[in-house]
C-alpha cells in the first residue's frame, strides 16, 4: 500500500464535506436553531468521520452523522435545562433557617406594634387595603367615610411603615 492509499479516504471525506457543507449547515441549523452551534456540529461531524472509510457516494453517512449530533446536542440541552430548573426549585423548596424565621417573626411583631400606635380607623384602612385588597372607594363605602379620608389615612399608615422600615434597615 503506497502513501497515496492512506490519504485517499480523508481527502475524499474533505471533498465530500466541502461539497455538502452548505446543506449540512442548513440541516443542522433547522434542528438546533443556531448558526454558531450548526458550525460547531458540522465541524464535529467532519471530525467524527475523519479516518473512516468514506467515499463520495457516502453522503447519507455524512448527513446521518450530522443529524445524530444535532439531535444529541438538543437532548443534552434539554437535560441541562431540566437539571438547572430542578436545582433552582430545590433552592426554593428549602425551609428557612430557624434564626431567619425568629428574626422575621420579631420584625413582624415590631411592625404590628407600630401599626397599633395609629388611630383605629387608620389601622383598618391600611389592613383592608393591604391585606384584603380593597380599593379606596370600597373602603370608603365600607367605613362610611369619604375617599379623601381613606387616602389621608393610607398616607399616615404608609408614612409610619416607611419610618419603621428606615429604622429597622439601619440596624
Amino acid at each position: 500500500m503506497g502513501p497515496g492509499a492512506l490519504t485517499s479516504k480523508p481527502i475524499d471525506l474533505l471533498q465530500l464535506f466541502l461539497l455538502e457543507r452548505g446543506r449540512l449547515m442548513r440541516l443542522i441549523g433547522r434542528i438546533v436553531g443556531s448558526r454558531a452551534v450548526a458550525e460547531e456540529l458540522a465541524h464535529d461531524t467532519f471530525l467524527r468521520l475523519w479516518g473512516r472509510p468514506v467515499a463520495a457516494e457516502d453522503r447519507s453517512l455524512l448527513f446521518r452523522t450530522a443529524q445524530n449530533l444535532a439531535i444529541d446536542h438538543m437532548r443534552a440541552r434539554r437535560v441541562r435545562a431540566a437539571y438547572g430548573a430542578a436545582v433552582a426549585l430545590s433552592d426554593i423548596d428549602e425551609a428557612p433557617r430557624p434564626d431567619a424565621t425568629v428574626a422575621a417573626r420579631q420584625e413582624l411583631d415590631a411592625l404590628r406594634a407600630a401599626l397599633r400606635s395609629l388611630p383605629e380607623r387608620t389601622q383598618r384602612v391600611f389592613l383592608l387595603n393591604r391585606l384584603d385588597g380593597m380599593t379606596y372607594p370600597g373602603i370608603a363605602k365600607a367605613l362610611g367615610v369619604s375617599v379623601s379620608t381613606v387616602e389621608k389615612d393610607m398616607i399616615r399608615a404608609l408614612d409610619l411603615c416607611r419610618r419603621w422600615s428606615a429604622v429597622h434597615r439601619a440596624r
